[in-house]
């Protein structure tokens, strides 16, 4: 997960992660009170695609390839992990597919501990593992119970987003923290991943481009967390207007006017047919 390489730096990330996680908790209720929500039925063959970057066909062919053996032991038995997953992020409003992330950190292993010392399914250090609520002793380490520390990763993820606000850039910080991130983002003069990519460590970008195409093997098509923010507002444009066509032809089944899709969205789609939309005014 963090690839802390001294102490300082260590420290240093630690209290911008706690400073971070405090001013965003004093502020849930408000933003729980302004938040609306609507279903599209992402099935419906009429429904805009996710895009793919054009970069990415290749890699995906070459990764899913190479991890096709795993990847289908872990849908057989891992199955009741993804589904204890998708509770607490549906819970948290957090999109479901970010669940993916774990099998690039761990593989969904409790047991998984990393040469610099990241523990359990989501691969936490120990300091940013306390900040969001873990609690690591001599004889148990809650970072290793999957429960707990996918709450933990919940909250990490939600409080990235709050001030990335783009999946990709989220998944960019889970796997260096987000010091790299905001330092190539100012090199680059650009939030866009695939153009300041080339300014984060190696093991980051492809940490990235790993998540997408596992997310492509286990869904069969992107979603909102495989695409940057420029392009998810593109796609929430097509999708606006798709819903607005449909609700606008369809009056009487359906009395609802069509959502106004702002600059602060999550998505969280269950994996079967709809993708609920929660909109943080």
């Amino acid at each position: 997960m963090l690839n802390l390489k001294n102490k300082t730096g260590s420290l240093i990330i630690v209290l911008f992660l706690s400073v971070l996680y405090l001013n965003a908790r004093t502020g849930e209720g408000k933003a729980n009170n302004d938040t609306a929500a609507t279903v599209v039925n992402i099935n419906d063959p009429a429904i805009p695609e996710f895009p793919l970057h054009s970069s990415m066909g290749d890699f995906i062919s070459g990764y899913n390839e190479s991890n096709d053996e795993l990847f289908e032991k872990l849908k057989t038995t891992k199955s009741n992990y993804f589904k204890t997953i998708d509770k607490i992020f549906l819970q948290r409003n957090i999109p479901v597919e970010l669940k993916y992330l774990a099998i690039i950190e761990s593989q969904l292993k409790t047991t998984a501990r990393s040469g610099v010392g990241a523990v359990g399914v989501w691969q936490f250090m120990p300091g940013t593992a306390k900040t969001f609520g873990l609690k690591i002793t001599s004889k148990y380490d809650e970072r290793q119970h999957l429960w707990k520390s996918t709450v933990a990763a919940a909250k990490y993820l939600e409080y990235l987003y709050g001030f990335l606000g783009d999946w990709l850039l989220v998944v960019a910080s889970y796997n260096s923290g987000p010091a790299p991130v905001l330092n190539a983002i100012k090199k680059s003069g650009s939030r866009s991943f695939w153009k300041l990519q080339s300014f984060l460590p190696k093991e980051t970008r492809l940490h990235v481009k790993r998540f997408i195409a596992t997310h492509y093997y286990f869904e069969g098509k992107g979603s909102l967390v495989t695409l940057g923010k420029s392009e998810t507002e593109k796609y929430l444009k097509d999708l606006e207007e798709f819903n607005a066509k449909n609700n606008s032809t369809d009056k009487e089944k359906n009395d609802e006017k069509p959502a106004t899709f702002v600059s602060q969205l999550v998505a969280v789609i269950n994996n079967e047919k709809d993708i609920k939309l929660i909109l943080k005014r």
